[in-house]
């Protein structure tokens, strides 16, 4: 079994923590959907968020949906010229039998636009 990185992006629609952990939710909950992950497969996960979106931790939804075992860190992105704004991205470590281009990594809403390749979700 190796451990794989599962990718996920979503813009939120406010800076509020009802928008935040609404996003959180579901892209974590479309991410784990795609590739069949179960939370104890789930080694850490890193949530990373714009600056422009501070109300509250994203990880949270992870807490929320009964992940309390698993390893959760909150980052921002770094604030590069003209990048993507309003943007929640959550990279899952998971343990796996799955081959690297098995994995699904998920771009949903305005995120789509980061990995156009990527977004068949929605």
């Amino acid at each position: 079994m190796r451990c794989r990185g599962i990718r996920g992006a979503i813009t939120v629609d406010a800076n509020t923590r009802e928008a935040i952990l609404r996003a959180a939710t579901e892209l974590l909950s479309q991410m784990v959907l795609a590739n069949d992950v179960r939370p104890d497969e789930v080694a850490s996960v890193l949530f990373t968020t714009t600056r422009d979106l501070n109300a509250d931790f994203p990880a949270l939804a992870a807490r929320e949906m009964g992940w309390n075992d698993v390893a959760l860190l909150c980052a921002h992105e770094m604030d590069v010229p003209g990048s993507l704004p309003m943007c929640l991205r959550i990279l899952l470590h998971v343990n796996t039998e799955k081959q690297a281009e098995e994995v699904v990594h998920v771009y949903l809403r305005g995120a789509r636009v980061l990995r156009p390749d990527r977004s068949a979700f929605e």
